[in-house]
């Protein structure tokens, strides 16, 4: 079986640090992949958050995953710290890429790698929406 190999940008527009709580440890006592997605939505929230977005307002439009890809590089434990850095790639008509690297911060090891699909959505209209210019423009200024 072929495994999944995320190629990781030369550069970040942002990063957070998120510790591993009590309930996102599994019965193996390590992260668990359930709470490895919440975690990476909670540093895309911070992200949106810095240019007054949230999921559900992105100059007048929402976001929703489409997609995900997740590669584990080690495991991470109750009280560790997690660095999770970010950047927006693959702009497309009514979408984009978010990719994440997620690192211990103490032995600075590598945990995770990742890669969210997001498409732009109107839930009045029940459709796919178009990249909102602005959104587009920050990002660019920041890559």
């Amino acid at each position: 079986m072929n495994r999944v190999k995320i190629e990781l940008p030369d550069k970040f527009i942002y990063k957070t640090e998120i510790p591993i709580r009590i309930s996102d440890i599994n019965y193996g006592g390590h992260l668990g992949n359930n709470s490895v997605l919440s975690i990476l939505q909670e540093s895309r929230i911070r992200f949106l958050k810095q240019f007054g977005y949230s999921e559900t307002n992105i100059e007048g439009t929402s976001i929703i995953m489409t997609d995900a890809v997740i590669q584990y590089k080690s495991q991470g434990y109750y009280g560790d710290v997690l660095r999770i850095e970010l950047t927006v790639e693959s702009i497309i008509r009514s979408g984009c890429d978010f990719i994440y690297k997620v690192t211990n911060t103490l032995p600075g090891k590598e945990v995770v790698r990742a890669k969210t699909g997001i498409v732009f959505f109107n839930y009045q209209k029940r459709k796919t929406a178009p990249v909102p210019p602005e959104f587009k423009m920050k990002i660019e200024e920041l890559s």
